[in-house]
C-alpha cells in the first residue's frame, strides 16, 4: 500500500534538476515513500505508455496502480500530492476520524472549487453515462458556466461525497457550494424555468478572449509557459521576448481548449505563438522575428508605436 512517485526527467530540462532537489528534500521527510527517477528519453516505451509528453512529469502509484500525475515544475503541488497520498496510505484504525476529517476539508474544498461543481461520471466532453450526459447538456444548452469532477477519478471522493451530501447517486450539482441536486432534480428546475436564475452564465467565449488579451500591456498567447515552452517556435518567442528587457505576460494555450480554438477565429490568425500589444495582435514567430531585425520590436512592444 505504500506510495510510488516516479519523476520523468531529462538531463537538458533545468526545471528537472530543480524538481530533483524538491523531491531528495521530500524523500527525507516521508521515509515510506519510494521515490524514481526515469529519463523519459531513455526509456521511450514507457513514456508513450503514459503518455509523457513534456518534463517533468510525476506519476503516482499505489498498489501496482496509476493513481495521480502531475505535469511540470510545481513544487508546491508535488509536495501536497506527496502528503495526500503518503498519509492516505498509511491510514491505521486508529486514524480512522481524522481520515474522515481530512476527506471532509478536501471535499468541502472540491465543492466549492468553482461556483458551478459538477460531479459526474467522465467529463463533460466525454460523460461515462446517460445521467452525466443530459445533465451535460442540460447545463450546456442554457449556457451555463461550470466546472466538473470525474468520480471515476477518485473512489475516496465518489464514496465520501454521498456521504457528506447525504445524495446516494450521482451526476451531483452544486451552486456556491451547497447542493442543488441530481438530474431529476435539475429537470425540474429547468421545467419551471428557475434553472436560469440559480445557475451562473457562462462568459461569452467572444468577451472572455477580449479580457485576456488586455490582461496585460504585452500578451503572449503560446504552448507552454516563459519557464518552460512546449514547442520550439514558442522558445524562440520566448528568447527574442526576454531579450528585449519588456515585461510581459503569457497563456498557456495547451491548458484551455477553448482559448486555444477561439483565438485563431477571433485574430484570424491560424498559428500559435501569437502576441497581443494593449489588445491589438501584432502576430507569430515571422513577424516579430523581422521586428527585432529592424529595430522595431523594442518600440512596439513599448507602446511608442
Amino acid at each position: 500500500r505504500s506510495l510510488l512517485v516516479v519523476h520523468f526527467w531529462a538531463p537538458w530540462a533545468p526545471q528537472c534538476a530543480q524538481m530533483n532537489e524538491v523531491m531528495a528534500a521530500l524523500a527525507k521527510e516521508h521515509m515510506q515513500v519510494t521515490f524514481v527517477k526515469l529519463e523519459a528519453e531513455a526509456v521511450p516505451e514507457v513514456s508513450e505508455k503514459y503518455g509523457i509528453s513534456s518534463v517533468p512529469t510525476f506519476l503516482f502509484f499505489k498498489n501496482s496502480q496509476k493513481v495521480d500525475r502531475l505535469d511540470g515544475a510545481h513544487a508546491p503541488e508535488l509536495t501536497k500530492k506527496v502528503q495526500r497520498h503518503a498519509s492516505s496510505s498509511s491510514v491505521s484504525a486508529g486514524s480512522n476520524d481524522s481520515a474522515k476529517e481530512d476527506l471532509n476539508v478536501r471535499l468541502k474544498k472540491l465543492i466549492n472549487a468553482a461556483p458551478c461543481m459538477l460531479f459526474m461520471k467522465g467529463s463533460p466532453k466525454e460523460p461515462r453515462c446517460g445521467f452525466s450526459k443530459q445533465m451535460v447538456e442540460i447545463l450546456n444548452k442554457h449556457g451555463i458556466s461550470f466546472s466538473s469532477f470525474d468520480i471515476f477519478s477518485d473512489e475516496e471522493v465518489r464514496q465520501g461525497l454521498k456521504t457528506y451530501s447525504n445524495w446516494p447517486t450521482y451526476p451531483q450539482l452544486y451552486v456556491a457550494g451547497e447542493l442543488i441536486g441530481g438530474l431529476d432534480i435539475v429537470k425540474e428546475l429547468e421545467a419551471s424555468g428557475e434553472l436560469d436564475t440559480v445557475c451562473p452564465k457562462a462568459q461569452k467565449l467572444e468577451d472572455r478572449l477580449k479580457i485576456l488579451i488586455n490582461k496585460a500591456p504585452v500578451m503572449l498567447f503560446m504552448k507552454g509557459s516563459k519557464q518552460m515552452a512546449k514547442c520550439g517556435f514558442s522558445k524562440q518567442i520566448i528568447e527574442i521576448m526576454n531579450s528585449t528587457g519588456v515585461d510581459y505576460e503569457t497563456f498557456d494555450i495547451l491548458e484551455d481548449e477553448e482559448v486555444r480554438q477561439g483565438l485563431k477565429t477571433y485574430s484570424d490568425w491560424p498559428t500559435y505563438p501569437q502576441l497581443y500589444v494593449k489588445g491589438e495582435l501584432v502576430g507569430g514567430l515571422d513577424i516579430v522575428k523581422e521586428l527585432k531585425e529592424s529595430g522595431e520590436l523594442l518600440p512596439i512592444l513599448k507602446g511608442e508605436n
